[in-house]
């Protein structure tokens, strides 16, 4: 089994990620800013700031897999993403040879509707949702300059919504995947199945990949 830290272990997809790995029997170490008030259950938890590349260091350290699912615009928390990837790479690099991979949620607005148009050029998208995908584009276009660093990127289809956990699901790369029906999307609970049969068995190390509903 798998030694896993979580950071943003509080948010939705987070906790997906965190209840899928403990049901498969991985050792998960749940990072939070504020462990009071964190119900930890059947894991391990501990303080760290993503924003923080010592903080990094010390969860990540002795660890197989970091998972960071921090993302959007908490309060006061503006402006994290890019800033977050950067911190994580900066704190993994301390860690040298000893670092484990890093897994990263990644957003679905840079994905590929059609040849030259992403997810983020569909019209009507609110200002505050293209904000948290360009931050997500920014991000994988910084991670992808990082070669000393084995990380993946996982961005879910152009709808990551509430529903069941089917373990079914689809994987591509940069194309925003659909259903049958054409639509794009993916629940929570499946997104977390795909993200840790990358975690057991990985399959692309240095890129990003997507996943979508069947």
């Amino acid at each position: 089994m798998a030694r896993i830290a979580v950071i943003g272990a509080n948010g939705t997809v987070g906790a997906a990620v965190v209840a899928e790995a403990v049901a498969r029997g991985h050792h998960v170490t749940a990072v939070v800013r504020d462990p009071a008030r964190y119900r930890a259950g059947e894991v391990a938890v501990a303080p760290g700031d993503v924003l923080v590349p010592a903080d990094v260091a010390r969860v990540a350290a002795g660890q197989d897999v970091l998972v960071s699912a921090v993302g959007g615009d908490g309060p006061g928390r503006r402006g994290l993403i890019e800033p977050a990837a950067r911190s994580l790479v900066e704190g993994l690099r301390t860690l040298g040879g000893a670092a484990p991979r890093l897994l990263v949620v990644s957003g679905a607005g840079s994905l590929e509707t059609a040849p030259g148009v992403r997810v983020w050029d569909a019209p009507g998208v609110p200002e505050r949702l293209l904000r948290v995908m360009h931050a997500h584009g920014a991000a994988l276009e910084y991670l992808r300059t990082v070669e000393d660093v084995r990380w993946t990127a996982l961005s879910p289809a152009a709808e990551l919504v509430p529903g069941e956990r089917t373990g079914r699901y689809r994987t591509g790369l940069d194309q925003a995947l659909t259903d049958a029906s054409g639509r794009s999307w993916i629940s929570v609970p499946d997104y977390a199945v795909a993200l840790v049969d990358e975690v057991e068995q990985p399959e692309h190390i240095g890129e990003r990949f997507t996943c979508g509903a069947v």
